[in-house]
């Protein structure tokens, strides 16, 4: 893992690491700012005109429902990230193939943009379904200080782990295999979404810590295999 981590790093700098990390920063951000920007518009909305506030109060009512559009913003980042990430991971994926393993690139097939923006799109859900169900045990443990960010670290870490294993063995397996493929990996798979979850709540690490975990993960897939 310790060796795969700084493969992956020493990779960023390659132009298809380079052309991933603009096209999904920039598609990340759009979709962040339009979320931000409705809820701004959809608080002012409501507390200023539906209470028929004045020009001031209005105002601040907008000021403070942007702050909080930018708080959601900044939580739901790991969420977008990682599923626009999931739309370019065969170019991550494909390079990191070339570079280290040769063989298995020549058996690779691309993953269809359709069955891409399909496991983007299971990964959102998933991920905002998992973390609501354990909603009431985040509240229940914010009285220890630290059991709700350790208990939220651990579950992301989980479901990350199977996000970015799945950008990689998309490109070898069939569907069905993958399950079986999941079951024989949750080891590692775990361990990598841990360090991916860790990368994501570092400032300026996280913008490039989608593609550290998808070259990971390219890296644990072909090793184990051998």
């Amino acid at each position: 893992m310790i060796e795969s981590f700084f493969l992956s790093v020493a990779q960023l700098g390659d132009r298809a690491f380079l052309r991933v990390l603009a096209k999904s920063l920039a598609l990340t951000l759009l979709l962040l700012a339009l979320v931000g920007a409705g809820l701004a518009w959809g608080a002012h909305w409501a507390v200023a005109d539906w209470f028929v506030m004045g020009d001031d109060a209005g105002a601040l009512a907008a000021i403070a429902a942007g702050i909080a559009a930018i708080g959601l913003a900044w939580l739901l980042f790991r969420v977008v990230a990682i599923a626009v990430i999931g739309l370019f991971a065969d170019e991550v994926v494909e390079a990191v193939e070339a570079k280290h393993y040769p063989a298995a690139l020549a058996s690779a097939r691309p993953v269809p943009l359709g069955r891409s923006l399909a496991m983007s799109g299971k990964s959102v859900v998933r991920t905002v379904l998992v973390n609501l169900f354990f909603v009431p045990l985040y509240l229940l443990l914010l009285a220890t200080g630290v059991g709700t960010a350790a208990v939220f670290f651990v579950v992301n870490g989980w479901l990350l782990g199977r996000d970015l294993s799945d950008m990689v063995a998309a490109r070898h397996l069939p569907p069905a295999a993958m399950a079986a493929e999941r079951s024989s990996s949750g080891g590692r798979r775990f361990l990598l979404g841990l360090v991916g979850t860790g990368l994501l709540l570092i400032p300026f690490v996280n913008f490039v810590a989608p593609l550290i975990g998808a070259a990971m993960a390219t890296h644990g897939f072909h090793r184990r295999r051998r």
